[in-house]
């Protein structure tokens, strides 16, 4: 009689291989959105923290303290998720001060000449918060309040933040309803949505601030980062980086990012006093688009190094491009990281900054009756 055991034996054995190695399989991500307490506020109240995590595995988490994205995991060359946003670990790194990680950004973003502006013949004061002019809502814009969040369940989860700014906070006029919704959804985009209504004139400009490193999270830097910014003209600033008024085409100057180009490549090319005023790049890139409410691609991000590729589609008029140049390692971030000099870039989409100050730029001015409205995408793809 022949001896069979070793081969079934062996046959046993391949099968129960083949067993362990279907147990140990995870299972495909599930869409979703999960709420945790982030930690507690100076006046006693408590702010939360949402994850929303879509089916191929990304992940956003987002406060509804100051509306704050801290963090946002992404797939690189060899499809790993990691991290690709600046931010702090708990509530109380945020509340110790960061140069607006992540953070929602109103009621107008960048900034405004000397933090006055003439609507309807009434002039208006702001907070002056940076070289004497006014920034990013002031002393308490949006990015320090608490939001109001909704948690809405689906295939594409997504967490609605409202906001009431009341008549006169920070020096605006009229009671102005916020609402911005972020939505994950199945391409590994994150949609953001933003509505306001006044019951008086006044200036919206709303954005948000998020610090991006495709390749390490803010343990390196971004120079060697390739950026493209589908943008015909800037706008140059004087020494307070406040626009001049002028629009400046981008061809033949170092700020021509129209095809994909290297940050580091000119960045420090100081011959353009725009350079030296910016201490970098800290400018207002704009459309040629005439039409509103329109998506359109306004920017793409690649960094060689993790193969991550990230486009950004907005209905702006423009972009702020900012690449760090304040960082300086005293803020530190994420597992304990010091945050150095150009370690995370801003790109802001907006109207432009001053608009109110500026009747040439395209208006930020709300009527009652009027419904502000505008989204921005940030899509992560493969290359």
């Amino acid at each position: 009689m022949k001896r069979i055991y070793p081969i079934f034996l062996i046959l046993l054995g391949g099968c129960a291989m083949l067993l362990q190695n279907c147990q140990q399989t995870p299972p495909p991500p599930k869409s979703g959105i999960e709420k945790a307490l982030f930690g507690n506020l100076p006046d006693g109240t408590t702010a939360d923290l949402y994850t929303l995590r879509n089916a191929q595995g990304m992940t956003v988490r987002i406060t509804n303290f100051g509306g704050i994205i801290t963090s946002w995991t992404a797939p690189d060359k060899n499809g790993k998720y990691e991290d690709v946003v600046l931010g702090c670990d708990s509530l109380a790194g945020y509340l110790r001060g960061t140069p607006f990680f992540g953070a929602l950004i109103g009621r107008y973003g960048n900034r405004i000449a000397k933090g006055k502006f003439t609507l309807d013949s009434t002039v208006y004061s702001l907070a002056t918060n940076n070289i004497g002019n006014h920034l990013h809502g002031g002393i308490k814009g949006f990015d320090k309040v608490l939001w109001t969040a909704t948690a809405m369940e689906g295939e594409e989860p997504a967490l609605k933040l409202t906001y009431l700014s009341k008549d006169g906070e920070e020096g605006y006029p009229g009671n102005l309803s916020v609402e911005v919704i972020y939505t994950l959804q199945k391409d590994n985009s994150l949609s953001i949505r933003y509505f306001a209504t006044t019951d008086k004139p006044t200036v919206v400009n709303l954005t948000n601030h998020s610090y991006f490193n495709l390749a390490s999270a803010g343990k390196s830097d971004i120079l060697g980062h390739e950026l493209m910014l589908n943008t015909p003209m800037f706008l140059p600033v004087d020494s307070t980086l406040i626009p001049t008024g002028e629009l400046k085409p981008v061809k033949g100057t170092v700020f021509d990012f129209t095809q994909p180009t290297k940050i580091g490549a000119r960045i420090d090319d100081v011959s353009d006093i725009q350079i030296k005023y910016g201490l970098g790049y800290d400018h207002c890139w704009v459309t040629a688009k005439s039409a509103t409410n329109v998506l359109e691609l306004i920017a793409t991000l690649h960094a060689p190094v993790s193969g991550r590729y990230m486009e950004v589609l907005t209905t702006e008029p423009a972009v702020q491009f900012y690449s760090g140049n304040f960082l300086d390692g005293k803020v530190i971030g994420k597992g304990g990281t010091p945050y150095q000099h150009r370690s995370g870039l801003c790109l802001e989409t907006q109207h432009y900054p001053d608009s109110p100050n500026k009747p040439a730029f395209p208006s930020t001015v709300l009527r009652p009756g009027e419904t502000y409205k505008t989204t921005t995408v940030y899509r992560f793809v493969r290359k």
